[in-house]
């Protein structure tokens, strides 16, 4: 499950920057030499995706979740900005749906 969820977060963080770092460029805020690690991390993205468990609705259903936190997490940490209860509250629901979703697996 640690090694699920460890994976889960590798895709994550390699989606938000391959999407990240266009953003930037567009937005008048970086080099266009930015969209060279973008393009890579999304290549990681996709290659990451082919190491999930299995391609199944439920795997992407609790990845979904664990991308939704690594979004908070990254509105704090990167863009400076405090999420509001109501993200927290939002992030926390979607992993305990994605614990339920993972649990019942097991059953």
């Amino acid at each position: 499950m640690t090694k699920t969820f460890a994976l889960f977060l590798l895709t994550a963080i390699a989606e938000l920057l391959g999407c990240y770092l266009p953003m930037l460029w567009l937005n008048g805020k970086g080099s266009v030499w930015l969209l060279l690690p973008a393009a890579a991390s999304l290549l990681a993205f996709v290659w990451l995706l082919t190491l999930h468990p299995a391609a199944s609705g439920r795997v992407y259903a609790a990845y979904g979740a664990v991308y939704i936190a690594t979004a908070i997490f990254w509105l704090w940490s990167v863009d400076g900005v405090t999420p509001r209860w109501s993200d927290l509250l939002g992030a926390g629901l979607a992993l305990s749906g994605a614990a339920v979703i993972a649990m019942g697996a097991r059953a």
